[in-house]
Protein backbone atom coordinates (compact mmCIF):
# COMPACT_ATOMS: atom_id res chain seq x y z
CA UNK A 1 0.00 0.00 0.00
CA UNK A 2 1.05 3.54 -0.83
CA UNK A 3 1.88 5.47 2.13
CA UNK A 4 1.45 9.28 2.08
CA UNK A 5 2.95 11.17 4.60
CA UNK A 6 1.09 13.97 6.60
CA UNK A 7 2.70 16.52 8.18
CA UNK A 8 2.42 16.84 11.61
CA UNK A 9 0.77 20.40 11.70
CA UNK A 10 -1.46 19.40 9.66
CA UNK A 11 -2.32 16.55 11.53
CA UNK A 12 -3.14 18.69 14.88
CA UNK A 13 -5.03 21.22 12.69
CA UNK A 14 -7.43 18.65 11.25
CA UNK A 15 -7.92 17.08 14.41
CA UNK A 16 -8.85 20.14 15.94
CA UNK A 17 -11.07 21.51 13.35
CA UNK A 18 -12.73 18.04 13.82
CA UNK A 19 -12.93 17.97 17.47
CA UNK A 20 -15.79 19.62 18.60
CA UNK A 21 -7.60 8.66 30.86
CA UNK A 22 -6.57 8.21 33.84
CA UNK A 23 -3.24 5.45 33.37
CA UNK A 24 -4.32 3.18 35.55
CA UNK A 25 -7.74 2.61 33.73
CA UNK A 26 -6.60 -0.14 31.25
CA UNK A 27 -9.91 -1.33 30.59
CA UNK A 28 -13.19 -0.13 29.62
CA UNK A 29 -15.44 0.50 32.44
CA UNK A 30 -18.12 -2.03 33.51
CA UNK A 31 -16.84 -3.31 30.39
CA UNK A 32 -15.70 -5.64 28.17
CA UNK A 33 -16.68 -9.31 28.53
CA UNK A 34 -14.88 -11.80 31.10
CA UNK A 35 -12.49 -11.51 31.77
CA UNK A 36 4.73 -2.44 6.49
CA UNK A 37 7.46 -1.26 7.68
CA UNK A 38 9.20 1.51 7.23
CA UNK A 39 12.37 1.34 5.99
CA UNK A 40 14.95 1.33 8.65
CA UNK A 41 18.09 2.78 5.96
CA UNK A 42 19.37 6.68 6.08
CA UNK A 43 18.05 7.22 9.85
CA UNK A 44 18.25 9.99 11.41
CA UNK A 45 21.24 10.36 14.19
CA UNK A 46 19.89 9.31 17.81
CA UNK A 47 20.68 12.00 19.19
CA UNK A 48 23.49 11.94 21.21
CA UNK A 49 22.22 12.07 25.32
CA UNK A 50 20.49 8.79 24.04
CA UNK A 51 22.54 5.81 23.71
CA UNK A 52 21.91 2.61 21.37
CA UNK A 53 21.93 0.98 24.68
CA UNK A 54 19.14 2.94 26.13
CA UNK A 55 17.47 2.61 22.79
CA UNK A 56 18.04 -0.94 23.10
CA UNK A 57 16.62 -1.73 26.77
CA UNK A 58 13.29 -0.07 26.01
CA UNK A 59 13.52 -2.73 22.39
CA UNK A 60 13.67 -5.12 24.66
CA UNK A 61 11.28 -4.43 27.15
CA UNK A 62 9.22 -3.87 24.00
CA UNK A 63 9.74 -7.48 22.69
CA UNK A 64 8.88 -8.79 26.39
CA UNK A 65 5.77 -7.11 26.04
CA UNK A 66 4.67 -8.41 22.78
CA UNK A 67 5.70 -12.06 23.53
CA UNK A 68 3.65 -11.47 26.96
CA UNK A 69 0.44 -10.07 24.78
CA UNK A 70 1.04 -12.79 22.28
CA UNK A 71 1.06 -15.57 24.89
CA UNK A 72 -1.93 -14.05 26.25
CA UNK A 73 -3.79 -14.33 23.25
CA UNK A 74 -2.66 -17.62 22.96
CA UNK A 75 -3.95 -18.57 26.24
CA UNK A 76 -7.35 -17.10 25.81
CA UNK A 77 -7.83 -18.63 22.50
CA UNK A 78 -6.92 -22.44 23.89
CA UNK A 79 -10.04 -21.46 26.53
CA UNK A 80 -11.90 -20.65 23.71
CA UNK A 81 -10.98 -24.15 22.29
CA UNK A 82 -12.40 -25.93 25.34
CA UNK A 83 -15.73 -23.87 25.60
CA UNK A 84 -16.20 -24.91 21.70
CA UNK A 85 -15.55 -28.46 22.43
CA UNK A 86 -18.31 -28.13 25.60
CA UNK A 87 -20.41 -26.38 23.04
CA UNK A 88 -20.34 -29.11 20.12
CA UNK A 89 -20.50 -31.99 23.08
CA UNK A 90 -24.02 -30.63 24.40
CA UNK A 91 -25.09 -27.65 22.35
CA UNK A 92 -27.42 -25.53 24.38
CA UNK A 93 -28.34 -21.93 24.58
CA UNK A 94 -26.19 -21.95 27.96
CA UNK A 95 -22.68 -23.79 25.87
CA UNK A 96 -23.43 -21.25 23.09
CA UNK A 97 -23.48 -18.75 25.77
CA UNK A 98 -20.34 -19.72 27.19
CA UNK A 99 -18.34 -20.44 23.79
CA UNK A 100 -19.33 -16.48 22.66
CA UNK A 101 -18.14 -15.47 26.27
CA UNK A 102 -14.60 -17.05 25.86
CA UNK A 103 -14.04 -15.44 22.33
CA UNK A 104 -15.39 -12.19 23.99
CA UNK A 105 -12.32 -12.57 26.36
CA UNK A 106 -10.20 -13.82 23.86
CA UNK A 107 -10.58 -10.44 21.81
CA UNK A 108 -8.97 -8.39 24.76
CA UNK A 109 -5.36 -9.61 24.67
CA UNK A 110 -4.93 -9.90 20.98
CA UNK A 111 -6.92 -6.81 19.87
CA UNK A 112 -3.69 -5.31 22.03
CA UNK A 113 -1.23 -6.82 20.01
CA UNK A 114 -2.18 -5.12 16.63
CA UNK A 115 -0.09 -2.12 17.40
CA UNK A 116 3.02 -4.74 16.95
CA UNK A 117 1.90 -4.93 13.48
CA UNK A 118 2.85 -2.54 11.10
CA UNK A 119 6.26 -2.26 12.57
CA UNK A 120 6.94 -5.86 11.83
CA UNK A 121 6.20 -7.62 8.43
CA UNK A 122 6.68 -10.89 10.45
CA UNK A 123 3.04 -10.16 11.99
CA UNK A 124 1.45 -8.14 9.12
CA UNK A 125 1.78 -11.12 6.69
CA UNK A 126 0.60 -13.36 9.11
CA UNK A 127 -2.31 -10.81 10.49
CA UNK A 128 -4.62 -11.77 7.66
CA UNK A 129 -5.07 -15.74 8.42
CA UNK A 130 -5.98 -14.52 11.64
CA UNK A 131 -8.12 -11.24 11.89
CA UNK A 132 -9.32 -10.17 8.16
CA UNK A 133 -12.20 -8.43 8.20
CA UNK A 134 -14.99 -7.90 6.33
CA UNK A 135 -15.66 -10.87 5.78
CA UNK A 136 -18.19 -12.68 2.95
CA UNK A 137 -20.57 -14.50 4.84
CA UNK A 138 -22.11 -16.44 1.94
CA UNK A 139 -18.61 -18.06 1.27
CA UNK A 140 -19.17 -20.12 4.83
CA UNK A 141 -22.61 -20.94 5.39
CA UNK A 142 -26.20 -19.78 4.84
CA UNK A 143 -26.90 -16.45 5.08
CA UNK A 144 -30.54 -14.15 4.63
CA UNK A 145 -32.25 -14.51 0.98
CA UNK A 146 -31.15 -10.38 0.89
CA UNK A 147 -27.66 -10.40 1.73
CA UNK A 148 -25.51 -8.29 -0.16
CA UNK A 149 -21.71 -9.53 -0.69
CA UNK A 150 -19.17 -7.56 -2.20
CA UNK A 151 -19.53 -7.15 -5.90
CA UNK A 152 -17.81 -8.81 -8.48
CA UNK A 153 -16.49 -11.70 -5.77
CA UNK A 154 -16.82 -15.58 -7.09
CA UNK A 155 -16.81 -16.99 -3.93
CA UNK A 156 -19.87 -14.97 -2.34
CA UNK A 157 -21.90 -17.64 -2.67
CA UNK A 158 -20.14 -20.78 -2.08
CA UNK A 159 -21.49 -21.59 1.24
CA UNK A 160 -18.65 -24.08 2.23
CA UNK A 161 -20.40 -25.81 4.61
CA UNK A 162 -23.39 -27.15 2.21
CA UNK A 163 -21.08 -28.00 -0.13
CA UNK A 164 -18.18 -30.20 -0.60
CA UNK A 165 -17.23 -28.33 -3.61
CA UNK A 166 -16.52 -24.25 -4.31
CA UNK A 167 -16.99 -23.09 -8.50
CA UNK A 168 -14.30 -20.34 -8.62
CA UNK A 169 -14.73 -19.15 -12.68
CA UNK A 170 -13.43 -22.65 -14.20
CA UNK A 171 -11.95 -23.95 -11.35
CA UNK A 172 -13.25 -25.95 -8.90
CA UNK A 173 -11.85 -26.43 -5.26
CA UNK A 174 -12.90 -29.17 -3.32
CA UNK A 175 -13.86 -29.00 0.25
CA UNK A 176 -15.32 -32.31 0.90
CA UNK A 177 -12.58 -32.71 3.88
CA UNK A 178 -13.04 -29.25 6.40
CA UNK A 179 -9.54 -28.97 7.57
CA UNK A 180 -7.44 -26.03 9.13
CA UNK A 181 -5.10 -26.68 5.86
CA UNK A 182 -7.54 -26.10 3.83
CA UNK A 183 -9.78 -23.52 4.99
CA UNK A 184 -6.38 -22.06 5.26
CA UNK A 185 -6.04 -22.40 1.29
CA UNK A 186 -9.62 -20.24 0.85
CA UNK A 187 -8.41 -17.14 2.45
CA UNK A 188 -8.98 -14.37 -0.97
CA UNK A 189 -10.11 -17.11 -3.03
CA UNK A 190 -10.16 -16.20 -6.52
CA UNK A 191 -8.28 -12.90 -5.58
CA UNK A 192 -10.78 -11.59 -3.31
CA UNK A 193 -9.83 -10.11 -0.24
CA UNK A 194 -13.72 -10.61 1.19
CA UNK A 195 -13.25 -14.01 0.98
CA UNK A 196 -12.08 -14.64 4.97
CA UNK A 197 -12.33 -18.67 5.62
CA UNK A 198 -10.59 -18.25 8.76
CA UNK A 199 -9.53 -16.33 12.10
CA UNK A 200 -11.38 -14.46 14.71
CA UNK A 201 -14.11 -13.30 12.20
CA UNK A 202 -15.32 -16.79 11.15
CA UNK A 203 -15.57 -17.93 14.54
CA UNK A 204 -17.59 -15.11 15.42
CA UNK A 205 -19.91 -15.73 12.50
CA UNK A 206 -20.32 -19.24 13.07
CA UNK A 207 -21.45 -18.42 16.60
CA UNK A 208 -23.51 -15.53 16.72
CA UNK A 209 -24.41 -15.99 12.73
CA UNK A 210 -24.82 -12.76 10.79
CA UNK A 211 -26.21 -9.47 12.30
CA UNK A 212 -29.76 -9.01 10.61
CA UNK A 213 -30.41 -5.56 12.64
CA UNK A 214 -28.06 -3.33 10.32
CA UNK A 215 -27.57 -0.21 12.24
CA UNK A 216 -30.26 -0.77 14.51
CA UNK A 217 -29.95 -2.54 18.32
CA UNK A 218 -29.34 -5.87 18.16
CA UNK A 219 -26.17 -8.67 17.18
CA UNK A 220 -26.52 -11.79 15.46
CA UNK A 221 -29.04 -14.66 16.36
CA UNK A 222 -27.90 -18.13 15.60
CA UNK A 223 -29.74 -20.29 17.62
CA UNK A 224 -27.66 -23.78 18.97
CA UNK A 225 -29.76 -25.82 17.11
CA UNK A 226 -27.41 -24.98 14.14
CA UNK A 227 -25.18 -27.34 15.99
CA UNK A 228 -27.46 -30.15 17.09
CA UNK A 229 -27.45 -33.92 15.42
CA UNK A 230 -30.66 -35.01 14.73
CA UNK A 231 -33.86 -34.51 16.33
CA UNK A 232 -34.19 -30.05 16.36
CA UNK A 233 -31.11 -29.86 14.23
CA UNK A 234 -31.65 -26.25 12.49
CA UNK A 235 -29.65 -24.66 9.37
CA UNK A 236 -29.18 -27.67 7.46
CA UNK A 237 -25.71 -29.76 7.17
CA UNK A 238 -25.09 -29.49 11.15
CA UNK A 239 -22.03 -32.34 10.53
CA UNK A 240 -20.17 -29.67 8.09
CA UNK A 241 -20.50 -27.16 10.46
CA UNK A 242 -19.36 -28.64 13.28
CA UNK A 243 -16.22 -29.30 11.57
CA UNK A 244 -15.86 -25.67 10.62
CA UNK A 245 -16.18 -24.28 13.99
CA UNK A 246 -14.03 -27.39 15.22
CA UNK A 247 -11.39 -26.62 12.61
CA UNK A 248 -10.83 -23.15 12.50
CA UNK A 249 -10.70 -22.96 16.32
CA UNK A 250 -7.78 -25.17 15.95
CA UNK A 251 -6.50 -23.14 13.32
CA UNK A 252 -6.79 -20.27 15.35
CA UNK A 253 -4.84 -21.66 18.08
CA UNK A 254 -1.98 -23.05 16.05
CA UNK A 255 -1.13 -19.48 14.46
CA UNK A 256 -1.31 -18.18 17.99
CA UNK A 257 1.17 -20.82 19.08
CA UNK A 258 3.62 -19.84 15.86
CA UNK A 259 3.82 -16.12 16.67
CA UNK A 260 4.32 -16.92 20.28
CA UNK A 261 7.45 -19.12 19.17
CA UNK A 262 8.49 -15.72 17.14
CA UNK A 263 9.03 -13.75 20.28
CA UNK A 264 10.31 -16.25 23.08
CA UNK A 265 13.05 -14.95 24.25
CA UNK A 266 15.91 -16.78 24.33
CA UNK A 267 16.00 -18.18 20.99
CA UNK A 268 18.80 -17.89 18.88
CA UNK A 269 17.22 -17.71 15.11
CA UNK A 270 13.84 -16.81 15.93
CA UNK A 271 12.32 -12.99 14.93
CA UNK A 272 12.56 -11.91 18.40
CA UNK A 273 16.79 -12.61 18.42
CA UNK A 274 16.93 -10.55 14.83
CA UNK A 275 15.28 -7.26 15.96
CA UNK A 276 17.18 -7.57 19.46
CA UNK A 277 20.15 -7.48 16.94
CA UNK A 278 19.67 -4.44 15.32
CA UNK A 279 20.66 -1.08 16.08
CA UNK A 280 18.36 0.63 18.81
CA UNK A 281 17.19 3.40 16.56
CA UNK A 282 16.33 0.35 14.00
CA UNK A 283 13.93 -0.94 16.89
CA UNK A 284 12.13 2.72 18.13
CA UNK A 285 11.30 3.21 14.31
CA UNK A 286 9.60 -0.05 14.22
CA UNK A 287 7.65 0.62 17.71
CA UNK A 288 6.74 4.41 16.57
CA UNK A 289 5.45 3.17 13.32
CA UNK A 290 3.60 0.88 14.39
CA UNK A 291 2.24 3.16 16.94
CA UNK A 292 1.14 6.01 14.17
CA UNK A 293 -0.40 3.20 12.10
CA UNK A 294 -2.52 1.55 13.81
CA UNK A 295 -3.75 4.88 15.39
CA UNK A 296 -3.90 6.07 11.64
CA UNK A 297 -4.46 4.45 8.84
CA UNK A 298 -6.07 1.33 10.50
CA UNK A 299 -7.90 2.71 13.53
CA UNK A 300 -9.03 6.00 12.62
CA UNK A 301 -9.31 5.22 9.32
CA UNK A 302 -10.27 1.53 7.98
CA UNK A 303 -12.21 0.68 11.39
CA UNK A 304 -14.10 4.13 12.11
CA UNK A 305 -14.10 6.54 9.27
CA UNK A 306 -14.82 4.15 6.73
CA UNK A 307 -17.83 2.57 8.77
CA UNK A 308 -19.14 6.08 9.54
CA UNK A 309 -19.01 7.45 5.96
CA UNK A 310 -20.77 4.95 4.46
CA UNK A 311 -23.15 4.38 7.67
CA UNK A 312 -22.73 0.79 7.76
CA UNK A 313 -22.71 -2.18 10.07
CA UNK A 314 -20.97 -4.19 7.32
CA UNK A 315 -17.70 -2.10 7.72
CA UNK A 316 -17.41 -2.49 11.79
CA UNK A 317 -14.62 -4.48 12.98
CA UNK A 318 -16.99 -7.18 15.23
CA UNK A 319 -19.94 -6.81 13.45
CA UNK A 320 -21.32 -10.17 13.97
CA UNK A 321 -21.28 -9.53 17.86
CA UNK A 322 -21.52 -6.09 18.34
CA UNK A 323 -18.69 -5.66 20.47
CA UNK A 324 -16.61 -3.42 18.34
CA UNK A 325 -16.24 -0.84 21.14
CA UNK A 326 -14.34 -3.21 22.89
CA UNK A 327 -12.07 -3.83 19.94
CA UNK A 328 -11.25 -0.13 19.00
CA UNK A 329 -11.13 0.54 23.01
CA UNK A 330 -8.36 -2.78 23.19
CA UNK A 331 -6.37 -1.35 19.91
CA UNK A 332 -6.13 1.94 21.51
CA UNK A 333 -4.50 0.87 24.79
CA UNK A 334 -2.24 -1.40 22.79
CA UNK A 335 -1.17 1.85 21.28
CA UNK A 336 -0.54 3.19 24.74
CA UNK A 337 1.16 0.30 26.06
CA UNK A 338 3.71 0.16 24.19
CA UNK A 339 4.43 4.11 24.61
CA UNK A 340 4.70 3.67 28.20
CA UNK A 341 6.27 0.09 28.14
CA UNK A 342 3.62 -1.43 29.93
CA UNK A 343 1.04 -4.37 29.38
CA UNK A 344 -1.00 -5.87 32.04
CA UNK A 345 -1.82 -9.73 31.62
CA UNK A 346 -5.06 -11.36 31.88
CA UNK A 347 -4.17 -12.30 35.19
CA UNK A 348 -3.36 -9.01 36.45
CA UNK A 349 0.04 -9.24 36.10
CA UNK A 350 1.90 -6.10 34.70
CA UNK A 351 4.79 -6.23 32.48
CA UNK A 352 7.23 -3.10 32.31
CA UNK A 353 10.39 -1.22 31.93
CA UNK A 354 12.15 0.98 30.50
CA UNK A 355 10.17 2.89 27.71
CA UNK A 356 9.70 5.34 24.62
CA UNK A 357 8.09 7.86 27.29
CA UNK A 358 11.24 7.78 29.17
CA UNK A 359 13.54 7.95 26.60
CA UNK A 360 11.51 10.78 24.89
CA UNK A 361 11.07 12.77 28.23
CA UNK A 362 14.71 12.93 28.85
CA UNK A 363 15.13 14.73 25.29
CA UNK A 364 11.97 17.04 25.80
CA UNK A 365 9.84 16.54 29.09
CA UNK A 366 7.02 18.99 27.08
CA UNK A 367 6.61 16.37 24.65
CA UNK A 368 6.64 13.44 26.52
CA UNK A 369 3.41 15.15 28.06
CA UNK A 370 1.87 16.03 25.65
CA UNK A 371 2.13 12.07 24.33
CA UNK A 372 0.97 11.24 27.46
CA UNK A 373 -2.02 13.75 27.37
CA UNK A 374 -3.37 12.71 23.80
CA UNK A 375 -3.17 9.19 24.76
CA UNK A 376 -5.37 9.87 27.58
CA UNK A 377 -7.67 11.57 25.74
CA UNK A 378 -7.90 8.81 23.34
CA UNK A 379 -8.81 6.52 25.63
CA UNK A 380 -11.16 8.96 27.45
CA UNK A 381 -13.31 8.92 24.25
CA UNK A 382 -13.15 5.68 23.11
CA UNK A 383 -14.22 4.91 26.90
CA UNK A 384 -17.40 7.38 26.04
CA UNK A 385 -18.17 5.15 23.01
CA UNK A 386 -17.58 1.81 25.44
CA UNK A 387 -20.02 3.64 28.07
CA UNK A 388 -22.72 4.09 24.87
CA UNK A 389 -22.70 0.28 24.40
CA UNK A 390 -23.04 -0.85 28.05
CA UNK A 391 -26.14 1.45 28.01
CA UNK A 392 -27.27 -0.13 24.88
CA UNK A 393 -26.27 1.84 22.08
CA UNK A 394 -23.49 -0.31 20.33
CA UNK A 395 -21.42 1.14 17.92
CA UNK A 396 -23.29 0.08 14.75
CA UNK A 397 -26.17 2.48 15.71
CA UNK A 398 -23.70 5.36 16.28
CA UNK A 399 -22.99 5.62 13.00
CA UNK A 400 -26.11 4.91 11.42
CA UNK A 401 -27.72 8.35 9.40
CA UNK A 402 -29.70 10.74 11.16
CA UNK A 403 -28.07 9.52 14.65
CA UNK A 404 -26.32 13.30 15.00
CA UNK A 405 -25.41 12.90 18.11
CA UNK A 406 -23.49 9.29 18.00
CA UNK A 407 -21.83 10.09 14.75
CA UNK A 408 -20.18 12.80 16.70
CA UNK A 409 -18.87 10.75 19.10
CA UNK A 410 -17.37 8.72 16.72
CA UNK A 411 -16.50 11.92 15.20
CA UNK A 412 -14.22 13.16 18.28
CA UNK A 413 -12.72 9.76 18.80
CA UNK A 414 -11.36 9.32 14.73
CA UNK A 415 -10.23 13.10 15.82
CA UNK A 416 -8.15 12.35 18.87
CA UNK A 417 -6.60 9.46 17.25
CA UNK A 418 -5.36 12.18 14.34
CA UNK A 419 -4.54 14.56 17.27
CA UNK A 420 -2.46 11.84 18.91
CA UNK A 421 -0.39 10.54 15.80
CA UNK A 422 1.03 13.61 15.12
CA UNK A 423 2.34 13.80 18.96
CA UNK A 424 4.16 9.90 18.23
CA UNK A 425 5.19 12.39 15.16
CA UNK A 426 6.91 14.40 17.60
CA UNK A 427 8.03 12.35 20.11
CA UNK A 428 9.76 10.70 16.97
CA UNK A 429 11.66 13.85 16.07
CA UNK A 430 12.88 14.57 19.24
CA UNK A 431 14.36 10.63 19.21
CA UNK A 432 16.15 11.44 15.84
CA UNK A 433 13.47 9.95 13.54
CA UNK A 434 12.62 12.02 11.16
CA UNK A 435 10.18 11.06 8.40
CA UNK A 436 8.51 8.54 10.25
CA UNK A 437 5.32 8.60 7.89
CA UNK A 438 2.77 6.45 9.76
CA UNK A 439 0.29 4.60 7.36
CA UNK A 440 -2.53 6.34 6.47
CA UNK A 441 -4.16 3.84 4.31
CA UNK A 442 -4.58 6.44 2.03
CA UNK A 443 -7.18 8.08 4.02
CA UNK A 444 -7.78 11.93 4.21
CA UNK A 445 -8.35 13.59 7.57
Amino acid sequence: MIRTPLATASLLAIAIALAGCDQGKDKPTAAAPTPAPAPVSALAATPAHISDAAAKAVVANYANIVFAAFSDAESTAKTLSTAVDAFLASPNDQTLKAARDAWLAARIPYMQTEVFRFGNTIIDDWEGQVNAWPLDEGLIDYVAKDYQHALGNPGATANIIANTSVQVGEDKVDVTEITPEKLASLNELGGSEANVATGYHAIEFLLWGQDLHGTGPGAGERPASDYLEGAGATGGYNDRRRAYLRAVTDLLVSDLEEMVGNWKPDVADNYRATLEAESGESGLRKMLFGMGSLSLGELAGERMKVALEANSSEDEHDCFSDNTHNSHFYNALGIRNVYLGEYTRVDGSKVSGPSLSSLVAKADAATDSTVRADLDATQATLQVIVDHANKGEHFDQLIAAGNTAGNQVVRDAIAALVKQTGAIEQAAGKLGITDLNPDNAEHEF
